[in-house]
Formats: C-alpha cells, structure tokens, sequence
C-alpha cells in the first residue's frame, strides 16, 4: 500500500528536521556544508566554464590516481556516461551498447541513452549479478561499447571478484570492443577487489567515478582516458550544457572529499562486513552476505509499513535517521533497505549502529 497523506506529511516534517544519521556520512544542514567549504583549499585561480583553478586540479588528481592520460569534470554522472559513450559510439562507428539490464544508465535515466544519442542498448542480463564472458558473447550484433557497473547497486551492492573482473576485460579487448567502467561507487570497491585504483582502472578503456557517494562532495563526476576520447567526451558535455560558468565549489568539495573520505574505504568496507554480521546475528538478513562493499541490504521479516511507522516515530522524537525507509521485499511480508557505511557510523560505533537498527526493524534489544 502507497504511504497515507497524513504519513507523508509526517514524514516531510521529520525530515527537515532531521539533524544526524547512522548511515553514509550523516545529515549536514546547509550552513555546515558551506562551512566545510569555505575552509577546505579552493585555490588560487577561479575556473571559467570548467577550465582552470580547482577543476583542473581536480582533473590532473583524478587522472593520475587512475593512472590514465586524462579525466574530465562533470556536474553529473548521468551526463559524464552519456557523453563518453557518445564519443565510443561515434568512434567505432556503432550504436549499439552493452549493459546490464538492472544498470543504473537503464533504469533511473528515463531512457536517455536512446532518446538522447540514439543508442540501441542491448542487455547483458537481467540477474542480479555481475555479467559474465558468456553473456558478452551471446551478444552477436556489433558493439560500439561495453560498460560494467561496479558495484551493480540495483543488484545488491555486488562486485565480481578481480578474476571474473579481469575475464570479462580480456573477452572484451578479445572482441576489439571497449570497456567502460560505471565507477560511481569505485572508490568503495577496491577493498573487495583487493587491488589499487589505477590497476582496476587499467583494464577497462574508460571509467567514470562519482564524487557525492562515498567521498561526500556535492555532487559531479569525472571520466577518465585516452586524451582523445576524454577531448571528444567535453565537446559532448558543452552539447548537454555542462560547461557552467563555474564550477568551483563542486571540484572543491570534490578534492576535500579526495583527500579526507578516500583514505578510510577500508575501514568503511571493514565496518560494512562487521556490522552485517552483528545484523545477522541479531536477526536480519542482509546482501550480499559478506558486503562487497561499505553497502549492502538489510531484509527484515516485517511488512515496510510497520518498520516505517517505527521509524518515523523514532526520527520524530530523536530528529536522528537510523537507515533508509523500508520497501516491501519479493517475500509477502518481508521488507527491505539499503544501508551504507560511511563517517557517521564508524564514529558512533557499530555495535550502537547494529542496536539502533535490529531496535527499529525487528524489536532487538
């Protein structure tokens, strides 16, 4: 059943007075976010129209942990992926794009990459798992690109392990096919994945990678590559309308996000790991079971409405968000959200964190 009136209200009013959260890295009202901007290091030079100051800067930093010849900044990864792979497409002289049938460029885009750029997507699969070489070779027709989400969030969070990664890499260099990496929670993956940015970076041709996930900018994203794609990925971003006149606080908050998030993905991922055990133990089930990454999912045996009323009468009288709201599960009467672990949760402490949740969703003390 849709949420009542009177929920939403309820919920919208809770909301805005929200002041912290157990999950990512917290609830920061607007004055704190221009807070930490203006006192992290935006340079000495303003950029115009994304050229110059912070963004090139950031630029330079994104290409080199990458160990790619070039990266590009972008407002937003919908727009970064789209014009990379316009540039592929026009490059191998097809229009045709692999992708996993659950990738984000497929379900939550409203259907840009053909109405947008005129592309014909073709499904690797519909499971939600990584994609494997057989599902590249099943695909027969030509391919201007193939991209790989990593992890594959409307999946569960999952990640391949570096061989299967690697596998898949080789079919596509096999094929004489590109392939481009849907990095936007990378910097979250490599834990898992057990190697260095630039060396998973290395197999694929291009990678796009967010900055407002895991590291907590404001929002934007880069592409990273071969000078002549990127080159012919910014002209697609001036088409879309991605130069703004400045781009200053998002590259700004981007390198502080760079220079104080990246460094504890491991304690993120590690915490992540910890913290599904405790839920597992306390009740719940969660998935993928260990985390690939510092986000996974959290099933409770209980209807989403029930859990939802708890939660909100619990932010109403705390003002402090546990998780996400619950959405009802495949199972009839089971439920489910996504959490991921970020600062606000390694700083309160996990075993508080598994409390807080297995007390809201299944009544664990």
């Amino acid at each position: 059943m849709p949420p009542t009136d009177d929920f939403e209200q309820r919920r919208a009013a809770a909301r805005d007075a929200c002041r912290s959260s157990l999950f990512g890295h917290g609830w920061p009202t607007p004055g704190e976010l221009l807070a930490g901007l203006a006192a992290a290091d935006a340079g000495d030079n303003l950029d115009r129209y994304g050229k110059g100051g912070a963004v090139t800067a950031l630029e330079q930093e994104v290409a080199d942990l990458l160990g790619k010849p070039a990266a590009a900044f972008m407002p937003s990864g919908i727009m970064a992926q789209q014009c990379v792979l316009r540039a592929w497409s026009e490059r191998t002289g097809s229009s045709r794009i692999a992708l996993h049938g659950l990738s984000h460029l497929v379900l939550h885009e409203l259907n840009a990459l053909p109405e947008l750029h005129g592309f014909d997507t073709a499904h690797l699969t519909f499971e939600p798992r990584q994609p494997t070489p057989n599902d590249l070779a099943a695909l027969t027709d030509p391919l201007g690109a193939v991209t790989l989400e990593l992890p594959l969030r409307d999946g569960g969070f999952k990640l391949p392990t570096w061989d299967e990664l690697t596998a898949f890499a080789e079919a596509c260099r096999d094929r004489d096919v590109p392939l481009h990496l849907d990095g936007a929670r990378i910097w979250e993956s490599a834990p898992h994945l057990g190697r260095p940015l630039d060396e998973i970076a290395a197999i694929a041709d291009t990678m796009y990678v967010s900055f407002y996930k895991g590291l907590g900018g404001l929002a934007g994203a880069a592409v990273a590559g071969p000078t002549e794609v990127i080159d012919e990925a910014r002209s697609w971003q001036r088409r879309h309308g991605g130069t703004l006149f400045t781009l200053l606080p998002y590259a700004v908050a981007a390198r502080e996000g760079l220079r104080t998030q990246l460094p504890r993905m491991a304690e993120y991922h590690d915490t992540a790991v910890d913290l599904a055990k405790r839920l597992t133990a306390a009740g719940l089930r969660v998935d993928p079971d260990p985390p690939h990454t510092n986000a996974f999912r959290v099933y409770a045996d209980a209807p989403a409405d029930d859990v939802n009323e708890r939660v909100l009468t619990d932010l109403e009288a705390t003002h402090e968000m546990v998780f996400p709201w619950f959405q009802a599960g495949d199972v009839p009467g089971w439920s489910w959200t996504e959490f991921w672990v970020g600062s606000a949760t390694c700083d309160r402490g996990v075993a508080d964190v598994a409390t807080r949740i297995a007390q809201l969703t299944i009544g664990g003390d």
